[in-house]
């Protein structure tokens, strides 16, 4: 299988093998005008197999890097610039999100007012348990 190098744009690796489908997903990407390469189960000398997510074109400033330390703190974002790596972020499991994870509970204010943002905050880092500010509602990102 052969996947081009991108010119501009950003290079998730190191995705815990199985999670880059569930990343891509909480990722804003415009699917219509993106260009987009996902491999599944590569292999990896440090975690035996490995997702991958290629963007092209994707602007680093508006990339939220909450999402991927959310999804998988383990990750690296490789910040591609002329087809050389400009920069290399790990993520960290962010303290708090918007808009990112839903509420799940029924009675969550959440669920019946409309525009309110979904507002997370750490609860327990270890287990990567968010807590609802609305509602307590706690959502472990390990399960989700």
């Amino acid at each position: 299988m052969v996947i081009d190098s991108i010119k501009n744009g950003i290079v998730i690796d190191h995705i815990q093998a199985g999670r880059g489908m569930k990343l891509l997903s909480y990722l804003s990407i415009d699917n219509e005008n993106d260009t987009v390469a996902i491999i599944m189960n590569a292999s990896s000398k440090k975690r035996g197999k490995k997702d991958i997510i290629k963007i092209e074109n994707v602007d680093s400033n508006s990339f939220n890097m909450d999402v991927v330390g959310l999804i998988d703190p383990d990750a690296t974002v490789n910040i591609i610039e002329n087809e050389e790596i400009k920069a290399k972020v790990r993520p960290t499991l962010p303290a708090r999100v918007e808009n990112v994870i839903k509420c799940k509970n029924p009675r969550c204010v959440t669920s019946s007012e409309r525009g309110l943002k979904n507002i997370f905050v750490l609860n327990d880092e270890e287990n990567r348990e968010y807590r609802c500010v609305y509602c307590d509602e706690i959502v472990s990102m390990d399960k989700e």
